[in-house]
């Protein structure tokens, strides 16, 4: 009889790499509310990977063997904040509630995937989610806090608005800039893009071992990269890549795609290892 979610990964054979991704909140998994969600899993099928939901509700047992199942993961965005406590600050009014069943899983996804050598795109609050596993710290409110700043956030805006959108300036020699560079998009060169842009907050010290890849023309941290650890990945290192803007919403977008794509193709690393 197969009593677990690891003995069912076993039996069953993987086709394709796994690539998981926890609910973005409690609330919007409870309801069934999983529109927002798919828009990653659909991201993640395009690119070649199957994609599996993480429910924010599981045992610590039960997520241990979940995650010991797959190949990679995507942590999305969320309408939450980090609570500033976490990163030792104090809370800002214009922070919104903490998740914490969404922030002790996003802490176990990246426990995991450091440990066992598995990439990771970290995708707005993922990315926030992210530095702050590394002891980063966090701007809490980009237009009370950054003198001059662009519109990072939809706040105020009709909701059949688009995004909006400004240019990123993206690290010579990083991944991301061989993921532009490779993408080849008209609104694009090496050493930038045009990203959409849907937050209020962002990473302010970086976490240990990330780098600075991406910024926007005002200084907000646009992606981090992790330095540290190497694998036998086809980047020659564990990819954990993070961006503040939203690839999975960005359709047809060359960049959008191509990162989903590496994220994929670097899982092949540990794929079909992962049991």
């Amino acid at each position: 009889m197969m009593d677990t979610i690891q003995d069912r990964a076993r039996v069953l054979p993987k086709e394709m790499p796994r690539v998981g991704v926890p609910y973005r909140t409690s609330g919007e998994e409870a309801a069934g509310q999983h529109t927002k969600h798919e828009h990653y899993c659909q991201a993640i099928r395009v690119a070649g990977g199957e994609p599996v939901a993480i429910s924010l509700r599981l045992g610590d047992a039960e997520l241990a063997a979940l995650l010991s199942s797959l190949d990679a993961f995507v942590l999305p965005g969320s309408p939450a904040d980090i609570d500033p406590s976490v990163y030792g600050a104090s809370r800002h009014p214009k922070c919104a509630d903490a998740d914490p069943a969404r922030e002790r899983t996003d802490r176990a996804v990246i426990a995991h995937a450091v440990a066992e050598q598995k990439p990771v795109l970290a995708i707005c609050y993922g990315v926030q989610s992210l530095n702050v596993f590394f002891g980063g710290t966090l701007v809490q409110d980009i237009p009370s806090e950054v003198p001059g700043a662009l519109l990072h956030s939809r706040a105020g805006m009709d909701r059949s608005a688009p995004d909006p959108m400004h240019q990123v300036n993206i690290a010579e020699g990083s991944t991301l800039a061989g993921l532009v560079a490779g993408a080849g998009e008209q609104n694009n060169s090496a050493n930038t893009a045009l990203v959409n842009s849907r937050h209020h907050q962002s990473v302010e010290k970086p976490g240990r071992g990330l780098l600075v890849t991406a910024t926007a023309p005002d200084g907000v941290i646009e992606a981090v990269e992790w330095t540290g650890g190497k694998t036998a990945t086809v980047e020659g290192k564990n990819w954990i890549v993070g961006v503040q803007w939203h690839p999975e919403t960005m359709r047809g977008d060359a960049l959008a795609a191509a990162l989903f794509k590496a994220l994929v193709r670097a899982s092949t690393a540990v794929f079909p290892q992962a049991t």
